[in-house]
């Protein structure tokens, strides 16, 4: 068997399990960590039910072996004052002001809002008086609702249509990612080009360049520069307009049939397949064998999943509320993999080796059976890029700052849409589900199926079964309705878990019961539970007898 399919953690299974055990030497066994019984941890006043989740008021953090060997994990935990009475009204749409036209198309410039940068990201939040044991706050959307551009997470250049899915700018390269992201499955997308290159005229003579806006479009990772091109770096993966030719690590390859570009008022169809979760999670964990795992299908679901730990604290920008997260960096393995001439070492001699399932660094491992599909205009054109990198933890490791935790899921990992945009290019994005080309197959899945088996017993194949099928296509905005999901759940086991921690009651003697049904997604109901309670202590706050406040942040223009 061929290296690249030698599993990192050699297996019984692997018939090269002998020679893999002979050519690495034996890794020596850590000592485990003696811990000290309930009763003793009890004696210390320590909160046995969750290990290492205190209150902090910064962003405090666990040492490496303390991660390794903590058996639950649970998000960090801070100490923050009461919410103030706005913070229960919903959050604010960003300002956008009018800027310039492009193409019969207005777009704005946005403003009143923070954006993601020097190793944060933000998401909106609102206080809701339901969640008590989670310090009363819980994430929340703004309007425009739905899939589209994300404000927070696009270049501060970036230009907007009042919708947020037509964008451009007046700059160099700036690229803009959607606020819906790809974890496994199949999804599709479609992207119009509004300003770009100009089709040449029925005389054949070519528009002078100087008159062309420029447009690239692809998937991006977060930890992709927002500042350049999708496909300036290992992080994304785009298709030129000029020639239409696909880049990656900023290294342009032919990919469109020759003397065919992508012209203004083109549609580009992207479809992106990323194997199942369980897959992806052994493949970071060295497990994998390609003699072995010969498919990609998502297996039925089970008690266990991923643990998803969102390690965030609410902060305060310009009146508005956001959950601050540690953002994931570059990594050097693939720094060093852009380089077109690197210095090879004997410590890098294995790092330059080509990204594959097995490699020995995390970070340079692929995810077999993943693609990127390409159409124009409703005809395929091909695969331009196959085996994507992979990227849940430890292949992503969050910003070098102070508290941040490592191998760590915050459930926002992934391959997001990804539009880049130069000098009044611009280009809108179609998330379905009624889409300008739908691609074979998508109108199929959408419907229901009826087999007749006899005069009067119809087989009737419904829409909600046709969507556990991993294989179909699925639009994207499909997906965003999947992420919206997941938010609300991870609220409430966020919450469950704190309530646990405190001893399973109240945090308020006088707020008497929890409620029955939490809110946990929308606005917050004004005849919630307790919700009076709170107000009385956000007024004591807003008159400053209590002491503290949410951190307020500033970010300078850029």
């Amino acid at each position: 068997m061929a290296d690249t399919s030698t599993p990192a953690v050699p297996s019984p299974l692997n018939p090269d399990a002998a020679v893999s055990r002979a050519r690495r030497p034996a890794i020596p066994r850590e000592q485990r960590e003696k811990k000290e019984s309930l009763k003793k941890r009890e004696a210390k006043g320590v909160d046995g039910l969750r290990d290492g989740t205190p209150d902090s008021q910064g962003h405090g953090r666990k040492s490496k072996k303390q991660l390794e060997s903590s058996s639950i994990l649970s998000p960090l935990r801070y100490s923050i004052p009461p919410p103030k009475s706005a913070d229960f009204d919903p959050p604010q749409a960003p300002v956008l002001t009018p800027t310039i036209t492009v193409s019969g198309v207005q777009f704005h410039e946005s403003s009143e809002h923070v954006y993601n940068r020097k190793g944060y990201r933000y998401t909106h939040c609102i206080a809701d008086p339901e969640f008590r044991a989670s310090r009363y706050y819980r994430q929340s959307e703004t309007a425009p609702y739905g899939p589209r551009i994300d404000f927070e997470d696009s270049s501060s250049h970036i230009l907007f249509d009042q919708s947020a899915k037509t964008v451009t700018t007046e700059k160099g390269w700036r690229m803009a990612r959607a606020n819906v992201g790809v974890r496994e499955g199949t999804w599709y997308h479609e992207v119009k080009i509004i300003n770009g290159v100009k089709p040449p005229n029925p005389d054949g003579s070519i528009v002078r360049e100087d008159d062309w806006g420029h447009v690239r479009i692809g998937f991006a990772r977060r930890e992709a520069s927002l500042e350049s091109p999708v496909g300036f770096d290992a992080y994304g993966y785009g298709i030129r307009d000029l020639q239409g030719e696909k880049i990656h690590m900023s290294r342009p390859k032919d990919f469109m049939p020759k003397g065919e570009s992508i012209y203004e008022g083109d549609v580009l169809g992207l479809e992106i397949h990323l194997p199942s979760l369980t897959l992806h999670k052994k493949i970071v964990e060295g497990s994998y064998n390609k003699a072995v795992d010969v498919s990609d299908d998502v297996e039925p679901s089970s008690a266990e999943a991923l643990d998803i730990i969102r390690d965030r604290s609410p902060i305060r920008y310009k009146g508005h509320l956001y959950f601050e997260y540690f953002e994931y960096h570059a990594t050097k393995e693939l720094e060093d993999l852009m380089s077109p001439a690197p210095i090879i070492t004997v410590t890098m001699a294995t790092t330059t080796a080509a990204p594959h399932p097995n490699h020995p660094q995390v970070s340079l491992r692929t995810l077999p059976f993943s693609y990127i599909k390409v159409y124009k205009n409703g005809r395929y054109i091909g695969t331009p890029f196959t085996d994507l990198l992979a990227f849940l933890p430890p292949a992503s490791k969050p910003s070098n700052q102070p508290g941040a935790r490592e191998g760590l899921d915050d459930g926002m990992l992934g391959y997001f849409p990804a539009v880049s945009v130069f000098r009044t290019g611009a280009a809108e994005v179609n998330f379905g589900p009624n889409f300008w080309f739908p691609p074979p197959g998508l109108s199929d899945a959408n419907r229901e199926d009826v087999d007749m088996i006899g005069d009067d017993a119809p087989n009737v194949t419904s829409k909600s079964a046709l969507s556990t099928d991993p294989k179909r296509i699925k639009p994207m905005e499909e997906r965003y309705n999947e992420q919206i999901a997941e938010d609300v759940v991870y609220d409430i086991l966020d919450e469950v878990d704190f309530w646990m921690q405190d001893g399973g009651v109240a945090l308020a003697a006088n707020e008497g019961a929890v409620g029955a049904n939490p809110v946990a997604a929308g606005l917050v109901n004004p005849t919630a539970h307790g919700l009076s309670n709170v107000m009385a202590e956000s007024r004591i706050s807003d008159g400053g007898a209590l002491a503290g406040e949410i951190k307020e942040i500033v970010q300078e223009e850029e």
